[in-house]
């Protein structure tokens, strides 16, 4: 099958794994069954997930080349049991090779780095979408410049990945302001949103995303939104659409799909 490309939400640090206290207690409970049940929604489950996170910058797109990564509890202040969390999934220093390889043969530089861990934009949300920890998975970083235009080209570059039973999936938060999480900004968040679901079905536009209605409010600095540049450009051409939506901590919170899942002929 050939798999879609997707930008999902991985929530507040550690926030699916403890009690909440900074809200109702359920306030994460949407988003946690939509992880849940994401690889169920698929007609096939991936042979390996490539993870790009807006915690990981560096200076040329960079691939997590280790095979059996650690964890970065890259998070402050939560309970002291958050910071002892586990997600043994392998790593694959041979996929990390073809996506090397893949931007290579589009002129874009890229390095390899196999001793990184995975940051809680990766192995938070993976706990809940592969809580067996059985599908490799691979981190590739941002370029620190974050500019759309070079994020979406290394989505088209890899977009091959997605005919070889790899899901490449974009992780951040559809809105991250730190300050604008009360009910002053809903409204708001609810207007960026809007504009956001119309903007994944036309590249040009998402590469705009600063000026949107709230754009600079939703991202005062993109590196949350900026995943899901590489997950636009791996379908681009192809049908996107929100595949979940919640009102999380008063603001409103979505996640993407880009491309359908379709059947491969068959090698002669």
């Amino acid at each position: 099958m050939r798999l879609p490309a997707l930008y999902i939400p991985h929530g507040a640090g550690p926030c699916f794994f403890m009690a909440w206290t900074r809200g109702p207690a359920d306030t994460w409970a949407r988003t946690e069954a939509f992880l849940r049940g994401l690889v169920d929604s698929l007609p096939e489950r991936p042979r390996a997930i490539l993870v790009v996170s807006g915690h990981w910058e560096a200076p040329v797109f960079t691939v997590g080349s280790g095979e059996a990564p650690g964890l970065i509890f890259d998070y402050y202040g939560f309970p002291e049991h958050t910071y002892e969390l586990t997600f043994p999934a392998p790593g694959s220093p041979e996929l990390a090779a073809r996506v090397r390889g893949l931007l290579a043969e589009a002129g874009i530089a890229s390095a390899a780095d196999p001793d990184r861990g995975w940051d809680h934009g990766v192995f938070v949300p993976l706990k809940l979408v592969t809580p067996e920890a059985d599908i490799p998975v691979v981190q590739l970083s941002l370029k620190a410049t974050l500019d759309p235009a070079e994020h979406l080209a290394a989505g088209r570059a890899l977009k091959p990945l997605r005919d070889e039973g790899v899901m490449i999936v974009g992780s951040g938060m559809s809105w991250h302001n730190m300050r604008g999480f009360s009910p002053a900004y809903t409204d708001a968040s609810a207007g960026f949103d809007a504009w956001l679901a119309e903007a994944v079905n036309d590249p040009a536009k998402l590469a705009a995303w600063a000026e949107a209605p709230n754009g600079r409010l939703a991202h005062p600095r993109e590196e949350h939104l900026a995943p899901i540049f590489v997950a636009a450009g791996a379908a681009e051409g192809e049908p996107a659409r929100a595949v979940f939506r919640d009102t999380v901590m008063d603001v409103v919170v979505s996640a993407f799909q880009f491309g359908e899942p379709q059947p491969q002929a068959a090698a002669a």
